[in-house]
C-alpha cells in the first residue's frame, strides 16, 4: 500500500487540496447566502448551480482537456474557480451566485476528471483498486478536513473567501509538477435512460436518491446548523462529522453486501438511513454532543446508498460496457444532486428547517419500499461485481471506477476460462 500510495502521491495532493477548499467554501457560501438576507429557497437554488455545473462539466469538460492538453486545462480550471470564488465578494447578487456557482462545479468536474486521468494512467490492473481505495479516503478527507477552516475567520467578512481562492491555486503545484504522462481522456458514452433503467430499477433509482440526498446534505445542512444556532465551530464540526463518517462503513457494508443479496443490504442501509436522518432532528434539542454522534452515523450510513447502488447496476450489466453504464449513472446522479438542494430548500422554507432531514427520511424510505418491491419480480443474480467505493460528493468523473471495475471483470473471466 505505502509504494502505491507514494507513486500517486502528488496527484492525490493536488485532489486533496480541492476538495479541501471546495468541502470548506460549500459550507461557507450556504452560510453567507443567509447572512445576506437571502431566502432558504434561493439558498437551495444558489447550492444546486454548483451540481448543474457539475453534471454539465462531467459530460463536456472532456472537450476542452482534448484540446488544450491535461496541464494547461487544469491551470485554466484551477484559475478560473479561484477567480469564481473572489468573484462572490464583487458582486453579491443570487443570480450572479447562481451563475457562478455553476462554473465552480463545471471547473471542478473538469480537474477531477483530469485527476481521475492521471491516476488511471499510473495505476495498474494489480493496484487500481488500493489507487481508487486511496483516492476515495482523500475525497472524504479533503472535504471532512475542510470544513475545519471555517474557524479560520468570519463568515461575514472576505477572508475565508481568499483562503478557498489561495487553497484552489496552491493545488495547482503538485499536479502541475508531477512527471506522470497523462492520457488522452476518453470521452464518456452514456446508454439511454431506458436502457440503464432495464438492467438496473434499483440502481438507477438508489443512484438517484443518493444525489438528491447527498447533495441536500452537502449543501443545505450548514443552514440547518445555523437555523439551530450552533456557532461557526460547531456548524464546522457538525459538517465534518457527516463527511468524515462516510468513509468509515464503505467496506465493512460494502463486503457483507458482496456476501448477500446486495439489494437486501441496500434495504437496510436506506432504512438505517432514515433512522439516523430522524435521529438528527431529535438530537436538535439534546446536547451537542449527540448531534455530532448522530451526524457521523449518518455519514457513514448514508454514503454507502450511492457505491451500492452503482454495484447492483454492474452486478447485471455486461462487462464490456462498463465505461457506458458508469456514464450514465454519473448522470442520474448529477440529475438527482441539482434537484436536491432546491427541493428541501423549499421544504425547509414550508415546514422548519428539521424538514432537511424528514425529507431525507422519506426518500430512503421509499427507496427501501422499491427495493423490495423489486426483489419480489426479479430473484437475486448469482455473479457479483466486486463493491468499490464511491465518493458522496458527487466529485467524480468515475473514470478511475469503471477502469478498476473493468480490470477485475477480465481477472474474473481469466479465472473461469483456467
Amino acid at each position: 500500500m505505502w509504494v502505491t500510495a507514494k507513486s500517486v502521491a502528488s496527484l492525490l495532493l493536488s485532489y486533496g487540496l480541492l476538495l479541501l477548499a471546495n468541502g470548506m467554501f460549500g459550507t461557507l457560501l450556504g452560510l453567507r447566502s443567509k447572512l445576506e438576507g437571502f431566502s432558504t429557497e434561493m439558498t437551495g437554488v444558489i447550492m444546486a448551480g454548483y451540481f448543474v455545473g457539475m453534471l454539465f462539466g462531467a459530460m463536456n469538460a472532456v472537450r476542452v482537456v482534448a484540446r488544450a492538453g491535461h496541464i494547461r486545462s487544469f491551470a485554466a480550471f484551477a484559475s478560473i474557480m479561484s477567480v469564481a470564488v473572489l468573484a462572490h465578494l464583487l458582486v453579491i447578487n443570487p443570480i450572479t451566485w447562481i451563475l457562478l456557482r455553476a462554473v465552480c462545479g463545471f471547473c471542478m468536474a473538469g480537474m477531477v476528471m483530469i485527476v481521475e486521468s492521471w491516476l488511471n494512467e499510473r495505476s495498474t490492473n494489480d493496484n487500481r483498486g488500493r489507487v481508487l481505495s486511496l483516492y476515495m479516503m482523500t475525497s472524504y478527507l479533503g472535504a471532512g478536513l475542510g470544513q475545519f477552516l471555517l474557524t479560520v475567520a468570519d463568515p461575514a467578512s472576505f477572508e475565508l473567501f481568499s483562503v478557498a481562492s489561495i487553497v484552489f491555486s496552491i493545488a495547482l503545484v503538485p499536479i502541475l509538477l508531477t512527471r506522470a504522462t497523462a492520457p488522452k481522456p476518453v470521452k464518456p458514452e452514456r446508454m439511454s435512460f431506458r436502457e440503464l433503467y432495464k438492467i438496473s430499477p434499483v440502481g438507477v433509482m438508489g443512484t438517484f436518491t443518493a444525489g438528491m440526498s447527498n447533495s441536500s446534505i452537502n449543501s443545505m445542512a450548514p443552514v440547518f446548523a445555523k437555523s439551530i444556532n450552533l456557532t461557526v465551530g460547531e456548524i464546522s464540526l457538525f459538517m465534518a462529522s457527516i463527511l468524515l463518517g462516510g468513509m468509515l462503513l464503505q467496506f465493512p457494508i460494502g463486503r457483507l453486501s458482496d456476501h448477500f443479496d446486495r439489494r437486501t443490504i441496500l434495504i437496510v442501509s436506506a432504512l438505517l438511513t432514515a433512522a439516523a436522518s430522524l435521529a438528527i432532528v431529535w438530537a436538535i434539542g439534546q446536547s451537542t454532543y449527540w448531534l455530532y454522534g448522530t451526524a457521523l452515523v449518518y455519514g457513514g450510513i448514508a454514503y454507502t446508498i450511492y457505491p451500492m447502488s452503482s454495484a447492483q447496476t454492474n452486478d447485471l450489466a455486461d462487462k464490456e460496457r462498463l465505461v457506458q453504464v458508469s456514464a450514465s449513472l454519473l448522470f442520474a446522479y448529477g440529475l438527482g444532486a441539482s434537484m436536491g438542494p432546491i427541493i428541501t430548500s423549499l421544504f425547509m422554507a414550508l415546514f422548519g428547517q428539521q424538514a432537511l432531514f424528514l425529507f431525507i427520511t422519506g426518500t430512503t424510505s421509499f427507496l427501501a419500499f422499491f427495493v423490495l418491491i423489486r426483489i419480489t419480480q426479479r430473484p437475486s443474480g448469482t455473479k457479483k461485481a466486486l463493491f468499490l467505493p464511491l465518493g458522496g460528493l458527487g466529485a467524480s468523473s468515475k473514470q478511475l471506477y469503471s477502469n478498476v471495475q473493468s480490470s477485475f471483470a477480465k481477472k474474473r473471466r481469466k479465472k473461469e476460462q483456467s
